[in-house]
């Protein structure tokens, strides 16, 4: 067990909070840590949490319509202030660690220079993490992304595509910088 975990205190407020949210949720599991000013937004039924997740202070789940989903697999952590807005589907695997201020966005304006920019419409991908992902600390994942199982991403990097399992990115756009040893 982590250290993190280890130290986690289920006080009645979390009981409380998992116990509002748990029929809400397409599913959430057992020993699921709520923790205070969390967000579960707009289509909070198609939200999916397994057993033994972490959800931090100030974190916000959006399903933004009636077709997007979000997946969280089991013994997950997701930080303080991270931000997960699917216009379609983000599936998280199992055993991730997601930092503080991390923002996974499945969507992302078209830019025609004809048109203005807030009259144009949203382009959406989903976006898939494996399992024993660990995303640094300020980290954004974009439309479409696929990260293998193993990865990490750096902290502040911006990935605009796909990560191979195993392997360490990070910068503006993410690079390959190394694999894990």
């Amino acid at each position: 067990m982590t250290q993190m975990r280890r130290h986690l205190k289920f006080t009645l407020a979390n009981r409380y909070r998992y116990l509002k949210i748990k029929n809400k949720l397409a599913r959430c599991g057992k020993d699921v840590y709520i923790d205070k000013n969390v967000e579960l937004m707009r289509f909070i039924k198609n939200i999916s949490i397994d057993d033994n997740v972490v959800i931090k202070e100030g974190a916000k789940l959006c399903a933004c319509n009636e077709q997007a989903s979000i997946q969280i697999g089991k013994n997950t952590t997701i930080g303080y202030y991270t931000f997960l807005i699917s216009s379609s589907n983000i599936v998280i695997g199992d055993d991730c660690l997601i930092a503080p201020f991390v923002y996974i966005i499945t969507d992302n304006h078209t830019i025609e220079k004809s048109r203005k920019i807030n009259e144009q419409e949203n382009v959406s991908e989903s976006i898939k993490i494996g399992n024993d992902v660990w995303i640094g600390a300020k980290a954004t994942i974009l439309k479409g992304v696929t990260i293998g199982d193993g990865a990490v991403i750096g902290t502040n990097a911006v990935v605009t595509s796909d990560v191979p399992p195993y392997t360490i990115v990070a910068g503006i756009p993410a690079k390959i910088i190394r694999e894990r040893v």
